[in-house]
């Protein structure tokens, strides 16, 4: 059943097929494995590695031997969606904790440790967005990192270098390690753009830098962006300062119904997407996708996490069963949003079992679609797209439902901050809802 349904699998068993006899030697592929379990496996993997060449080896080679026996249990029946998810997330974050414990000693040792104001040790602090923050990592799925560092300062290393200098180092080396392919792969793919000002901003900031940002500069979308944020590696004692510092920002004090408006706007770029990209057949970004169900549950932490705290938690699922026990959504949706959840989740990995390829796509192939098929448990691919398309229809009914009535475009570009000098601003403003659009454009 496993080979049949996974080429990955399949190929590397026959390119090398020790490691699977260490995984059945050591009895680890019958046997669950729990975070600190698979932990262990990562540290002692990279012990007594000589250089960067020999950790990229190592890495590499961990993950193939570990991500065959992920995909062994789910596809053999052995393992739930929860513990899929959570293996995935363990090995991502103990691959990322692994690389960067070493990257930091080699750069200690070259360039001087570095400190602050002091004298005390600074430690880059490195967090996980999206899925891997929330544990909900998929099978062939990228990871969404930031960099921060806690204090300014400079390293005791012959060259005084300042801390923001040896952590930027830092950090492209192990997005290097992590990310860039050779004979064995990647082990990750590595998205970095969610840091402040994205792409032309620095890869790793101060935790004052950080915080100004958002104070000054931060979108609705980020706030959305930072729910599931979590330390995955360096110093998490650190990180978890920082995320409660950035905690008024994400989740507001009262009761945030001034979030709505932006939230519709967020739902209606979603549908506009779906319908510009032909989405149709994205298990992901398609209408009734898994970014579907999440956002439903996202748009209540959004609204009510700052007067909740335990609805500030990462995962989609707890905060779809607390939304059910408190009223706030009905419990009827919530059973549909948690079974479609699961049946979604399951077809995502097993797509991404089958080649170790980061698609979301439903497959055109026929003999693909027989395998997904099978690894679903479907005797044909009519009937297992006939329960997925079942599936997607109630996801989209109650995500139609949310926030009420939406446009179903994209919102108009906002009138900030080039286009406050068009001749017609003062009528935009006056349409917005302005009395005295002159008086405003001014102010602006």
């Amino acid at each position: 059943r496993v080979l049949a349904a996974s080429e990955f699998a399949a190929d590397l068993c026959r390119a090398h097929p020790q490691r699977l006899i260490e995984l059945l030697d050591s009895g680890r592929l019958e046997t669950a494995q729990d975070p600190s379990a698979i932990a262990a496996t990562v540290r002692s993997g990279l012990s007594e590695l000589a250089d960067e060449t020999a950790l990229r080896e190592a890495l590499r080679q961990l993950r193939q031997r570990e991500m065959l026996r992920i995909a062994w249990r789910d596809l053999a029946g052995w393992a739930d969606l929860d513990e899929t998810l959570t293996a995935l997330s363990a090995l991502a974050d103990a691959c990322i904790d692994g690389a960067l414990a070493q990257l930091h000693h080699w750069q200690v040792a070259q360039l001087g440790q570095p400190r602050d104001a002091q004298g005390q040790p600074v430690e880059l602090v490195v967090l996980g967005m999206g899925k891997l923050g929330g544990h909900e990592l998929n099978f062939s799925s990228d990871i969404d990192l930031m960099f921060a560092f806690e204090h300014a300062g400079t390293c005791d290393g012959p060259r005084a270098l300042d801390n923001e200098e040896f952590f930027l180092r830092l950090a492209r080396r192990l997005v290097g390690v992590l990310d860039e392919a050779d004979a064995n792969g990647r082990v990750f793919r590595v998205d970095v753009r969610l840091r402040p000002f994205g792409t032309s901003g620095p890869l790793a900031v101060s935790f004052d830098a950080m915080e100004g940002y958002y104070q000054s500069h931060g979108r609705d979308w980020e706030r959305y962006a930072l729910i599931k944020a979590r330390p995955v590696a360096g110093d998490l004692a650190a990180g978890e300062r920082l995320l409660k510092a950035l905690r008024p920002f994400v989740f507001r004090r009262y009761l945030d119904f001034g979030a709505i408006d932006a939230l519709r706007g967020m739902k209606a770029l979603i549908v506009d997407q779906v319908r510009r990209d032909g989405l149709d057949d994205h298990v992901k970004l398609g209408a009734g996708g898994i970014r579907e169900i999440e956002f439903i549950g996202q748009v209540h932490q959004l609204i009510r996490g700052g007067r909740e705290p335990d609805l500030r938690c990462r995962g989609i699922q707890p905060v779809l069963r607390l939304l059910g026990e408190r009223g706030q959504l009905p419990q009827p949706a919530v059973d549909d949003l948690l079974d479609a959840y699961e049946f979604l989740r399951r077809v995502e990995n097993r797509l991404q079992m089958l080649r170790d390829q980061q698609t979301h796509r439903l497959p055109t192939d026929p003999l693909d679609r027989t395998r997904l098929a099978l690894a679903m448990d479907y005797p044909d691919w009519e009937s297992c797209a006939a329960a997925l398309a079942a599936w997607r229809e109630r996801v989209h009914a109650h995500f139609r439902s949310l926030l009420g009535d939406a446009p179903d475009a994209a919102p108009e570009q906002p009138l900030w901050p080039d286009r406050l000098d068009q001749p017609n601003a003062p009528t935009e403003l006056a349409a917005l809802g302005y009395t005295d659009p002159a008086q405003a454009l001014a102010h602006l």
